[in-house]
């Protein structure tokens, strides 16, 4: 979603209107449901996306044709199969789509796109707020947790829409801090960054912490594995994801992260050498229930083998902590 924003933000600075739009409720079975986005540009170009096929064919044709006359609208498209006014699609549902012309130049909704792609690079929660009256769209701001005026119940960890107000969460805080820079840790970066995590690096081994290996990477730390507290600082938001080269260096890593309260803890290995690492674990005082916040072994249990399955694997857990639909 960062380059979809950064797509937008470069458009309006270049003085060139986009027409933004947006799922703002859902029902039934539908492609994609409230808060998917997708930006038509002048050219006739397209980014994002609220869930292709036909609906999302024709939220293009009536974005191009509001952005020519420069509107707002609401619609409402139906997927039920043999009903005249249907898109004709066997998904059974119905979706809401709300349309925003943003005017190309500086204003309002250009500063909000703007502070939006920059909180990227910050370490808040921070939501992409819009009231709506009628079809039209009279504010737009960025906000996060310490925003004043904004209505209670709105940022919340998905998309709300209600009495009016569409808030959007679009950064997430939290970084990913992965231990170990070899063939598994290069293949995740790509993948996680991907889909909105931001993954930091820490290997002992300065030519395993290279920008060349990991182009993605926001940050990049090399330093002892014994010492993690000079360099790293993990807070509850964030993710670790352990898989050095070895037992000893896995060990040092879980002993100082292991009460960090991280949302995510994770490690690769086989079931033999985490057993050993939990007993070690044991003996220096941690207890069952420290170690059972442990994802190990790490990822989904996909029958993965190879480094790039094993990033994919892992790229899902990490997506499921993140949705809230595991623990």
């Amino acid at each position: 979603m960062r380059e979809l924003w950064k797509k937008i933000l470069h458009a309006l600075e270049a003085g060139q209107a986009v027409e933004l739009v947006s799922i703002l409720a859902s029902s039934g079975s539908t492609p994609r449901g409230a808060g998917a986005v997708m930006a038509v540009f002048s050219n006739g170009e397209s980014a994002g996306t609220i869930g292709g096929g036909a609906v999302e064919y024709e939220a293009q044709r009536a974005a191009a044709a509001l952005l020519a006359s420069g509107g707002d609208d609401v619609k409402d498209y139906r997927f039920v199969p043999g009903d005249a006014a249907s898109l004709g699609m066997v998904c059974g549902g119905d979706v809401t789509v709300q349309f925003q012309f943003l005017p190309g130049g500086e204003g309002p909704c250009t500063q909000a796109i703007r502070a939006l792609t920059a909180a990227f690079s910050g370490s808040r929660d921070t939501w992409l707020l819009r009231r709506i009256e009628g079809v039209r769209v009279v504010e737009t701001r960025t906000v996060d947790r310490a925003s004043e005026d904004v209505p209670a119940g709105l940022l919340e960890n998905g998309p709300v829409y209600r009495d009016g107000w569409l808030a959007l969460p679009v950064v997430r805080a939290g970084k990913v801090y992965i231990f170990g820079g070899g063939h598994v840790s290069r293949a995740l970066v790509p993948v996680i960054a991907a889909v909105d995590f931001r993954p930091v690096v820490y290997d002992d081994r300065p030519e395993f912490v290279s920008a060349e290996a990991f182009p993605q990477a926001e940050g990049l730390l090399c330093g002892p594995f014994t010492e993690l507290a000079r360099f790293v600082t993990v807070t509850p938001e964030d993710y670790v994801v352990i898989m050095t080269r070895g037992h000893q260096a896995d060990y040092e890593v879980l002993a100082q992260v292991l009460r960090s309260g991280a949302k995510y803890l994770g490690c690769i290995g086989s079931r033999r050498k985490l057993a050993l690492c939990k007993e070690r674990l044991l003996d220096a005082g941690f207890t069952e229930a420290e170690y059972a916040r442990l994802h190990a072994p790490i990822g989904l249990a996909i029958g993965a083998q190879t480094p790039e399955e094993i990033a994919v694997s892992v790229a899902a857990e990490l997506i499921a902590v993140r949705a809230g639909v595991q623990p």
